[in-house]
């Protein structure tokens, strides 16, 4: 219920938790630096130089330190009530006390008022013994360090994959301006440090999102407004790319899922622009107001808002659910913005004339969805006439193989249980919707063939009570060429099919790049990394090794015994994440910026590597 999950996400929950603690010090002013290092044994230590967690009896049971009723019992954190932060992000001394429970060992250390404390609990957040005082403090050094171990009786899995620890260190470091986060990663063969450190705050953060998108323009917009028990800061500017990418925070936590600070930023900007434009003449009396979709096209923000007692709905705060903050951020916004635009009407006319731009796109993928939807047989025309439909009606058991060309077609349908298994040949590179409009994306042939063998929808309109087939596989050449094939695929289904790759329809499939005989026996090895482990291994092989470029190049025998066969075949499961980083791909490792592409591989190696691209 705390972590979400007992998967990736939920372990990695644990260090946000911890962090958290660190960041309320931060937010405090009583914080300058904080260090996360993930340790050779697997556990994670949290260093902060806050003021430490308090050490003195605690009120509800004097036998017991604040430390430990802290690490041991919900809802006794310094967060709860009013008295010890004006805001935080914590779980009001929830989120401690989960990961010592979630913990096979935990230890805490205290520096405060000059002295050191340790204490240590074992088997899911048992003490070993009262708080200790162990001397003086090093160096006049304050603050609290949290080491951990998650249990593995618990969670699927326990190592922490360093790049989504990074990136969630940065956004820390984005937010807190001029705090310092450094991460260490003390694990053999991943020995690793990088520090992250803003003076500019969230403006540095859009400007760092907009980096690799092609900025529209190159100021930031930028307001900050506090008032007793709240505090609003935006930073927002716009690329020449066609998704809006709002960025939301309370209280230092990421709402995913948005929530009354978003809407009311959102409803503020609509309004603001509006006005803008008719007062400029931008917009004519005839002309219908700008839709908030059209004005948001491009649109980077990051919306962060500091609140006493936030109501986030969910233990993983995935969403503010606060009404004062709505009319808070839509005041301020509405008041900042304006007087934003009469300063920078350069700035403010090439926005107005992009969401004039979007508004006549949008017009224009309303009468081409339209038309797909006549097309595809959404509304009873018939299915696209390259596909090899499987007899089976039965979505649950039905699978649709998206390959290349019709050649690698003509070899998979031979190849195929015709019961339930459909093909669909696609030619060459679809469109990368990354880089295109909604209209643009609907007129590409390969799409609207993909659209209407799926069979429920696309975009807003996607139903996935109608999907013909659960699984979607992406059958491409173990090849760069099918690598950005595959990558352009996971984009498109990323951006208008998402609830497919929720869903966990999505999958990737892993077609060998060379086969060899050992004896008589042919092996199929997947690429190039796994032909030098197999040489490894068998240092006395002679046999050549046959690189089967492309599906059409092999056979439907060849084909059947290493992707088709249900028995024989491995498949690799999508997520959303991994799509997520083919739609980075898309817009990142296409573009012209080398250091930016570098960078991005270094930080998201995993999914990269899946990708091969």
């Amino acid at each position: 219920m705390y972590i979400g999950s007992t998967g990736p996400s939920g372990l990695h929950h644990l260090i946000w938790e911890v962090v958290d603690n660190s960041v309320d010090e931060a937010m405090a002013g009583e914080c300058t630096q904080i260090e996360v290092t993930l340790l050779a044994d697997g556990g994670c230590r949290v260093v902060d130089d806050g003021r430490g967690i308090p050490v003195d009896p605690h009120s509800s049971d004097p036998s017991k330190s604040a430390a430990e009723v802290v690490l041991t019992q919900l809802n006794a954190g310094g967060k709860f009530g009013s008295s010890g932060y004006k805001v935080s992000g914590g779980l009001h001394g929830v989120g401690v006390s989960v990961v010592n429970a979630l913990s096979k060992r935990l230890l805490l250390e205290v520096d405060r008022d000059g002295l050191h404390y340790e204490m240590e609990f074992t088997g899911g957040g048992h003490p070993t013994g009262p708080l200790k005082q162990l001397g003086t403090a090093k160096k006049g050094r304050r603050g609290t360090t949290v080491t951990f171990l998650p249990d593995p009786e618990i969670f699927e899995e326990v190592e922490f994959q360093a790049a989504r620890v990074l990136e969630r260190l940065q956004i820390i470091a984005f937010l807190n301006r001029g705090l310092t986060v450094q991460f260490f990663d003390e694990r053999p063969g991943k020995e690793t440090s990088v520090a992250y450190h803003y003076e500019g705050g969230i403006v540095d953060f859009v400007k760092y999102l907009n980096e690799p998108k092609d900025p529209l323009i190159r100021k930031i917009g930028y307001f900050f407004f506090s008032e007793t028990d709240q505090e609003v800061e935006v930073a927002f500017s716009w690329n020449t790319g066609y998704y809006e990418a709002v960025h939301s925070f309370a209280n230092g936590i990421a709402t995913e899922e948005g929530g009354t600070h978003t809407e009311g930023f959102r409803k503020a900007m609509t309004q603001v622009i509006n006005r803008y434009a008719r007062a400029k003449g931008l917009l004519k009396e005839k002309d219908d107001n700008l839709a908030g979709e059209d004005i948001r096209e491009g649109l980077t923000a990051i919306v962060s808002v500091k609140l006493v007692n936030p109501q986030f709905e969910g233990q993983t705060k995935a969403k503010l659910g606060n009404v004062s903050v709505r009319s808070l951020v839509e005041r301020v916004a509405n008041e900042k913005m304006a007087e934003w635009f009469e300063e920078n009407p350069r700035e403010a006319g090439s926005i107005v004339q992009k969401a004039i731009l979007a508004a006549r796109a949008r017009a224009a993928a309303r009468q081409a969805r339209e038309l797909t939807r006549r097309k595809t047989g959404l509304e009873g025309a018939g299915l696209p006439g390259k596909l090899t439909d499987c007899t089976s009606k039965d979505p649950s058991e039905s699978e649709l193989f998206i390959v290349e060309g019709n050649s690698a077609g003509g070899t998979t349908i031979k190849g195929r249980d015709p019961k339930t298994q459909a093909v669909l040949p696609i030619r060459g590179k679809i469109l990368n919707v990354e880089r295109a409009r909604m209209d643009k994306m609907l007129a590409n042939q390969e799409i609207q063939s993909l659209i209407a063998a799926i069979g429920a929808g696309v975009g807003d309109e996607f139903d996935i009570s109608k999907v013909r087939y659960h699984k979607v596989i992406i059958l491409a050449d173990a090849d760069p060429d099918g690598s950005h094939i595959r990558t352009l695929l996971l984009t498109f289904f990323f951006r208008q099919m998402r609830l497919l790759v929720e869903a966990g329809m999505v999958y990737a499939a892993q077609p060998p790049l060379y086969s060899t005989l050992v004896g008589t026996e042919k092996v199929y090895i997947k690429n190039e990394v796994e032909r030098q482990q197999f040489l490894s291994s068998h240092p006395n092989h002679k046999k050549p090794f046959l690189r089967l470029k492309g599906l059409g190049e092999m056979d439907f025998d060849e084909l059947r015994d290493t992707t088709l066969d249900v028995g024989q075949r491995t498949l690799l499961q999508v997520t959303v994440e991994q799509a997520s980083v083919a739609d980075e791909v898309c817009s990142v490792l296409m573009g012209d910026d080398v250091e930016m592409r570098r960078r991005f591989i270094q930080q998201n190696a995993d999914d990269v590597r899946f990708l091969d691209f």
